[in-house]
């Protein structure tokens, strides 16, 4: 992330999410090993892209991290949820697109996981690929079907610490409460046991009515020639931690996204694809075990309550820093949404 882009979130607007302490850079991030990148295209009718998450640096399929998800509402063409569900586990990178580019994303990642583990589908079992998407055709060609493997894989290979946040990637050609949305980031610390820990959240956000958006201030901005009167769209929550947690914690913790997205005014509506992921950094799980029966810590549930404040206002906040980054668009068709930071700067 630039110093302009941080320039150019919440928090310099005063927008203040909750009373917990953010992370060093208030992203996903802030939770060690994980990496985000990004692939943009924008030429002719095109507002669209690939963001990849990478959870680890090392061969997420042999080493894979315990994960859940929680459908809010199920309006979505996402792959590779069932195995999550079932499994708790995720083995790829997670990747962001547009609705009809799910494909791609599956092919991408099955091929890199294959390029890295020559025994997927021959002496061991195949490979659950997570790809999870928004409708961007209101902003972009979405017929088009533009975006490569090539592209998919590159959004992986550039993923780091610092990324750019609002009209990037996935969020290219999203929108939000009747505003530019894109791709928002958001992280929290607090202390376990006396030791410091992390909860950083990733938001694809392209819902929302225009006029429902409710700030942490109070205020409710409606942008002038918004003329939706359904909520639609979708949001994607990816939340990370380096937690201790089973399955089933995680889970818990991927529920309370809905809290943070109730306190910027939705109600997910029947059109409105709403899906939080959680995962876990600690606590591996090899492919490859030696041993029959695994002994695994995890957080007493006592103590999970941080973690649930952590979740709500990481996803309040991922989503406000989506749409105050989005800089104003013209797209497809001459569609356009303006930038919700324009409407927050003074004239």
């Amino acid at each position: 992330m630039t110093a302009d882009t941080s320039r150019r979130l919440a928090r310099s607007h005063g927008l203040i999410c909750g009373d917990m302490a953010p992370g060093a850079r208030n992203t996903i991030c802030d939770v060690p090993g994980v990496r985000v990148g990004h692939v943009t295209q924008t030429q002719g009718n095109l507002r669209t892209g690939f963001t990849a998450l990478v959870p680890h640096q090392g061969n997420v399929f042999r080493d894979k991290l315990p994960a859940a998800l929680e459908v809010i509402n199920g309006f979505g063409k996402s792959a590779g949820l069932m195995q999550v569900e079932e499994l708790g586990t995720i083995e790829t990178p997670i990747l962001l697109t547009n609705t009809f580019a799910v494909g791609t994303g599956i092919n991408a990642l099955i091929r890199r996981a294959i390029a890295e583990n020559p025994e997927i589908g021959r002496s061991t079992g195949t490979v659950n690929p997570v790809v999870m998407e928004c409708n961007d055709g209101y902003l972009s060609d979405i017929q088009a079907m533009a975006l490569t493997e090539a592209d998919a894989l590159a959004a992986i290979a550039v993923a780091g610490e610092d990324f750019e946040q609002g009209n990037v990637g996935a969020g290219t050609g999203m929108s939000a409460f009747g505003f530019k949305g894109g791709i928002g980031s958001a992280s929290r610390v607090f202390e376990i046991g006396d030791k410091p820990h992390v909860l950083g959240t990733l938001v694809l956000a392209n819902f929302g009515r225009p006029g429902d958006l409710t700030l942490p201030d109070g205020r409710k901005p409606h942008p002038a020639d918004a003329r939706q009167t359904e909520e639609r769209g979708s949001v994607i929550i990816i939340m990370a931690t380096d937690v201790p947690m089973s399955t089933r914690q995680l889970k818990r913790v991927a529920k309370r996204a809905g809290a943070g997205l109730g306190r910027l005014g939705a109600y997910y509506g029947n059109g409105s694809g709403d899906i939080a992921m959680a995962f876990s950094t600690a606590g591996r799980i090899q492919h490859y075990e030696n041993v029959p029966i695994l002994e695994r810590k995890v957080l007493w549930e006592e103590l999970i309550d941080v973690l649930f404040k952590a979740a709500a206002e990481t996803t309040q906040e991922a989503v406000l820093n989506a749409m105050i980054a989005a800089d104003p668009m013209k797209g497809y068709r001459g569609h356009k949404r303006p930038s919700l930071r324009d409407w927050l700067l003074p004239g």
